[in-house]
């Protein structure tokens, strides 16, 4: 790296990693994947859908297809971090500018931290609600006010959130021993959940037959399409933002062989299979139950053998550190650490996602099926699929794949712009976002439904769709406006 590097662009965990550096194989990326894709939030993502009215194959087409087409961004930005070994945050200089890169680096770091909220929510509430079989007074603590939550609830959370702290502590190389069991543990939990449910509801045959609440003389009749399309553009916004800061990955890619197998073996199916496991278990509840429980802690709940619930609680809890780490803590702390170099190093960063994934109350973004996929999913994805569009148009069809990195670390080299952002990005984000921005202040109840153009409603449903569109075709003309 030349001595021209600003230091204020520039620290170890942002530094281009060295070929020598460069060992991760096709199963590593596999492995990367199956790690974070057989969690907690996959199991939910699938029930939501058996709640919202689709039967068990209508879901895991949806969430199959979400991640194929997800798959493409996914693939084509990881190119730049294999090629020149660089993180997302400076990834996106070449782009925004060497200083309006922290502004899609925030906004992607702001969802992560409601990700790594509601995994450490996922986490303690497993705590709570396992705890609560042995000491049933747990359950029935009163909601403190402005929280929505009790005090046991609350305490149970900030354990399994200061667990997520010692983790980031002690640095990100501890998450490696966690993710080399956490898979096998988590697909092992979700398999003895599927044995169960096919003895428990008396074989697959009850649990597949349950039908769409879409289909002829059901209660959704004929609206099948009008929750198909919001449901495919939660799926996408699942992993949208892996998609953008993938290269925080794919910078210790051998090849670009490796990335692109790798991730493709490692992402749909294992989505497909955990999404799967959860569909026909949450199917088998409305049988077993007469309600359709969609929370796995929830369902482990119902067993009584204490041997049982504690295994239980440990593997969640321990699948779920080991992914909120890999997927939540990675990027947000590099980005944090984009805004000040010299003075927020990767652990400070992490700290910084902590505390604001509490301050989001994570709780409320999941409480029920819809507010997960309408609000949160599609929500985030109004922001993130601009900001995909943006950098796969520079990088594929402006420069070509062809990066000078030396000056993605210089205030004062041709990523500079105009006094270091480049206002033809800025532009185009804005412009993107804009069409979803009516939509989404209908849904969470700030604009009312009669005020706003019904076709404006109707294709915030397509918020990720759209914003990547819009954003790609207008950066290109813009560009060539100004910089």
């Amino acid at each position: 790296m030349s001595e021209n590097r600003d230091p204020r662009l520039y620290n170890e965990d942002l530094a281009p990693v060295s070929p020598a550096q460069r060992t991760w194989s096709l199963w590593n990326f596999a492995a990367l994947w199956v790690s974070m894709a057989a969690c907690i939030p996959t199991y939910m993502l699938a029930s939501s859908l058996i709640g919202g009215g689709m039967n068990w194959w209508q879901a895991v087409f949806t969430i199959f297809l979400g991640n194929a087409i997800l798959l493409v961004p996914m693939i084509l930005n990881a190119h730049a971090g294999t090629r020149y070994g660089i993180p997302f945050p400076v990834y996106c200089r070449a782009a925004f500018g060497t200083l309006g890169a922290n502004v899609p680096a925030l906004l992607r770091a702001l969802v992560a931290c409601g990700w790594f909220g509601i995994q450490a929510w996922i986490g303690g509430e497993a705590i709570h609600k396992i705890l609560a079989v042995f000491i049933p007074a747990l359950a029935t603590g009163t909601a403190i006010p402005g929280l929505g939550i009790s005090l046991t609830q609350l305490v149970c959370f900030l354990f399994f959130w200061g667990v997520n702290m010692w983790v980031i502590h002690r640095g990100i190389h501890t998450v490696r021993v966690l993710l080399s069991i956490k898979a096998p543990l988590l697909v092992a939990l979700g398999l003895v959940l599927l044995w169960w449910a096919y003895h428990a509801a008396g074989g697959f045959g009850p649990i597949l037959s349950q039908p769409s609440a879409f289909d002829p003389g059901q209660p959704k009749a004929g609206q099948f399409a009008a929750y198909f399309f919001p449901a495919l553009t939660g799926m996408v916004g699942f992993w949208a933002t892996l998609s953008l800061n993938i290269p925080d990955f794919s910078r210790y890619a051998r090849t670009q062989r490796d990335q692109i197998l790798g991730q493709t073996i490692g992402l749909p199916p294992t989505m497909a299979l955990y999404s799967f496991i959860g569909v026909a278990v949450t199917s088998a509840t409305t049988i077993i139950y007469g309600q359709t429980i969609w929370d796995p802690v929830d369902v482990l709940t119902r067993f009584q053998n204490p041997a049982v619930l504690v295994i239980a609680m440990l593997a969640l809890c321990l699948a779920t550190l080991a992914t909120n780490i890999a997927a939540n803590v990675v990027s947000p702390a590099n980005d944090f650490a984009n805004l000040a170099p010299g003075i927020i190093s990767f652990r400070v960063g992490g700290f910084i996602t902590g505390i604001i994934g509490v301050l989001m109350m994570p709780w409320k973004l999941i409480a029920d099926p819809n507010g997960y996929i309408f609000t949160w999913l599609i929500g985030y994805s109004a922001l993130l699929g601009p900001i995909a569009g943006i950098l796969i148009a520079d990088y594929f069809v402006l420069r070509r794949m062809k990066l000078d990195v030396e000056a993605l670390y210089q205030s004062d080299g041709e990523y500079r712009f105009t006094g270091g952002f480049s206002l033809a990005a800025i532009g185009a984000l804005v412009l993107a976002i804009l069409p979803n921005l009516p939509g989404f202040l209908v849904t969470v109840n700030l604009l009312s439904k009669e005020t706003v153009p019904a076709f404006l409603v109707e294709s915030y449903h397509y918020a990720w769709f759209i914003g990547f569109a819009v954003a790609f075709a207008v950066y290109l003309p813009l560009r060539k406006i100004r910089n």
